[in-house]
């Protein structure tokens, strides 16, 4: 891949990682907080699920730059596509990864943590990941 054809990815999945990144922040604000908690849950899971969407845009974004060999096309992504196109090779990401995978699909999105902290934290992880791609 050249340099203007990986600038050009870069540019691509970064802009829409974030686009989903400021969608979800824009959702999480309908959703007052009181105390160490946000009040309405259909909001934090709201925005969790589209924060991880973003994640999974940039990594798609991340594998195709530094050209990880893709598991079988017709199978749908999955924590273990993801996973494994990380391991080895790029486990620092793996590990944030597999900590914002925890926060904001499992905590944030199915189970519907409220907790501020924790929610900010899922954030600040996939803006992490992110940042792997910003041209």
């Amino acid at each position: 891949m050249s340099v203007e054809e990986q600038k050009q990815v870069q540019e691509k999945y970064y802009n829409e990682a974030i686009r989903y990144m400021l969608n979800a922040e824009e959702v999480l604000k309908k959703s007052e907080k009181e105390g160490r908690s946000y009040l309405d849950d259909k909001y934090v899971k709201m925005a969790c699920g589209t924060a991880y969407s973003g994640i999974l845009v940039a990594l798609d974004g991340f594998f195709i730059i530094k050209e990880v060999d893709k598991l079988k096309k017709d199978k749908p992504k999955d924590k273990k596509y993801y996973e494994s196109g990380l391991t080895n090779r790029f486990n620092k990401i793996l590990n944030t990864y597999n900590e914002a995978y925890k926060i904001l699909h499992l905590y944030g999105y199915y189970d519907g943590i409220t907790n501020v902290k924790v929610i900010n934290e899922g954030f600040e992880l996939a803006y992490e990941i992110i940042e792997k791609i910003k041209p």
